[in-house]
């Protein structure tokens, strides 16, 4: 049987581009399936988007989970995926959920919004999607939901070119700036030692915050991530765990060599392909190594792009076909 997936283009947090119409393209290159391209947030932006009748009217009570079904306001479909704060009820259909970013859901945002309503599509029947085995226990933890109605499946990380000639030190941050801050002088001194620029992707909040002890530093918004990794040399990332390092992936499928605190997440995604270290001082010494050794790079350039492979949106369509699959055969 054909599947007609329903997916909301909209709720996508990727900075290279929309993880979600990636993912679209994905599943549509496969001839596996059939798409009802739509957006919950947003106005269609593209051909083939099927705009959603009332959707401005729906989307604030879709926040708490009610108001109409998509099933009411979409072509027939056999399975919704959502990835954005709206979550439609469901009627009949399974709805599958990708939970990209765990930061609402940490002890110091337990009452947010988005606690309650993941626990309530859970307990409609949603499958709910981790990005990793890690991010799967975290969910589970916090929402207190069983086993069964949390499964991971990677997102799609965009494709992007390979990078040639680049000199920069691209350090990107998410949610770790006390470790930027910790690092940044010596991180601009090994580059401006080797005749290279720092190169900062950060939220406009700690974008402030370097500017404040470095005037002279480069720091570029999430939206200009790519055009930053198209002249990085080596790439450093940071992170607190709650976002999948896409990033990171993606700097791997471009060549880069990537330096990376180690966390639970990042052991089980980049062990083997980027370098990681457990602090600050080894960071440095990592970046360095990495840097003036050619035969050390170009080992870790080989590990990366094959890891990279396994995070390429064609692989993400087959493991959400995959999924699609298994939900609706549960649901009949």
């Amino acid at each position: 049987m054909t599947l007609t997936v329903g997916l909301d283009l909209d709720g996508s947090l990727e900075s290279l581009g929309n993880s979600m119409t990636d993912l679209a393209d994905a599943l549509a290159a496969t001839h596996e399936c059939a798409m009802v391209r739509f957006r919950t947030s947003s106005r269609p932006r593209g051909a083939g988007e099927t705009p959603v009748p009332g959707r401005w009217l729906w989307a604030p009570l879709w926040r708490y989970g009610r108001g109409p079904s998509l099933e009411r306001l979409l072509a027939p479909v056999d399975v919704v995926h959502v990835a954005g704060v709206m979550i439609p009820p469901p009627r009949t259909v399974p709805v599958v959920v990708s939970v990209d970013d765990l930061r609402p859901l940490r002890s110091e945002s337990r009452v947010h919004q988005r606690v309650a309503q993941l626990r309530r599509a859970a307990s409609r029947g949603a499958t709910l999607v981790a990005s990793s085995r890690a991010a799967s226990h975290e969910v589970r933890d916090v929402l207190g939901v069983g086993r069964a109605r949390v499964v991971v499946v990677p997102p799609a990380v965009p494709v992007v070119a390979w990078t040639e000639g680049g000199r920069d030190l691209v350090v990107n941050v998410t949610g770790a700036a006390a470790n930027l801050l910790a690092v940044i002088d010596a991180l601009a001194s090994l580059a401006a030692a080797r005749g290279a620029r720092l190169s900062v992707i950060a939220s406009e909040s700690v974008g402030q915050r370097v500017r404040a002890l470095n005037p002279a530093l480069v720091v570029r918004p999430r939206s200009a991530a790519r055009d930053a990794l198209a002249l990085a040399y080596v790439v450093v990332h940071l992170s607190d765990g709650a976002r999948f390092p896409s990033f990171a992936l993606a700097a791997l499928a471009a060549g880069v060599p990537t330096v990376a605190r180690a966390t639970p997440s990042t052991r089980e995604l980049l062990e083997g392909a980027a370098i990681l270290v457990e602090s600050n001082d080894e960071l440095v010494d990592a970046v360095a190594q990495i840097w003036d050794n050619e035969a050390r790079r170009a080992i870790v350039v080989a590990a990366g792009v094959a890891r990279a492979r396994d995070f390429a949106p064609a692989a993400a369509a087959r493991s959400y076909l995959a999924l699609y699959r298994e939900v609706v055969e549960g649901a009949a």
